[in-house]
């Protein structure tokens, strides 16, 4: 594979950077897509889940999108230095039932030198809402650049 730049170390800027090219991505809900950003034998931690290498990678956001529905998710940097970024983040979705989630959580990236993550760890916490109490209200897909993001919405 070809690097994915930004590559590290990451400034400010880049990491900022880094961050909404993965939000938009996981906003496609399209797992091969999502998977490309990973190294072959990226190893992931999401919840109490553990995951290793791109065809888990799909297999589990695969399984994800299909229970979470209209998942729309915004990211911010919280950190970063060298080759590594700590992301916040929340996303909003509803299950088979009709209930609606926030869901909130950190994440912990590692990148290798070529810009694709190896390392991801993830502590995600679900919160039912109300319909009327949902943040995120752009179509499906990226999120709109004049949409405010988690500290605009006092999130």
């Amino acid at each position: 594979m070809s690097p994915r730049p930004p590559l590290p170390p990451f400034t400010a800027e880049t990491a900022v950077q880094k961050a909404r090219m993965a939000e938009d991505a996981w906003n496609s809900r399209d797992p091969e897509r999502v998977a490309l950003a990973y190294t072959e034998g990226s190893v992931w931690r999401n919840r109490a889940e553990f995951v290793t290498g791109r065809a888990e990678i799909v297999a589990f956001l695969g399984r994800k999108w299909r229970r979470e529905n209209e998942y729309r998710l915004i990211k911010e940097v919280w950190a970063c230095e060298g080759n590594r970024i700590a992301v916040r983040f929340a996303y909003e979705w509803h299950d088979d039932s009709g209930q609606w989630f926030r869901s909130y959580g950190n994440e912990n990236w590692e990148f290798d030198d070529d810009g694709l993550m190896r390392r991801r760890f993830a502590s995600i916490n679900d919160l039912p809402i109300a319909e009327e109490e949902r943040k995120f209200h752009w179509p499906l897909g990226v999120r709109p650049l004049n949409h405010p993001g988690l500290s605009d919405l006092g999130l």
